[in-house]
């Protein structure tokens, strides 16, 4: 996807905090936190979202687990974290590449529009 803004952070044509990165996957902080730790975790490989998950896809997803886990160590969440996964816009998922939220610490009230 030319067009993905997860797809262009990936290949760093947009810039981010990155705090993790292994071969299939990126974790960078999200711009708009809504904790004290509040990361997203992308596969490099663009997915738009769990609805578009095929039989291809079960390693990747496998693989997103041991990176949330790796990523909460590093974090130094691992224990204490609470996993979020939009799907579809109505489900609020924002950017059509699949990922997951990492969130730790102190929650924090955003008014909804």
């Amino acid at each position: 996807m030319t067009d993905c803004l997860f797809c262009k952070i990936v290949k760093g044509e947009v810039s981010s905090t990155v705090v993790f990165e292994n071969g299939k996957f990126l974790v960078f902080k999200d711009i708009h936190p809504k904790a004290d730790v509040h990361v997203l975790v992308v596969p490099k490989e663009h997915i738009a979202s769990v609805d578009h998950i095929t039989e291809r896809d079960k390693a990747v997803l496998g693989d997103m687990f041991l990176t949330v886990k790796d990523a909460a160590e590093k974090l130094g969440v691992s224990g204490r974290y609470r996993l979020l996964v939009n799907v579809g816009r109505d489900g609020g998922q924002e950017i059509d590449h699949l990922h997951m939220h990492i969130l730790a610490g102190d929650r924090r009230e955003v008014p909804r529009e």
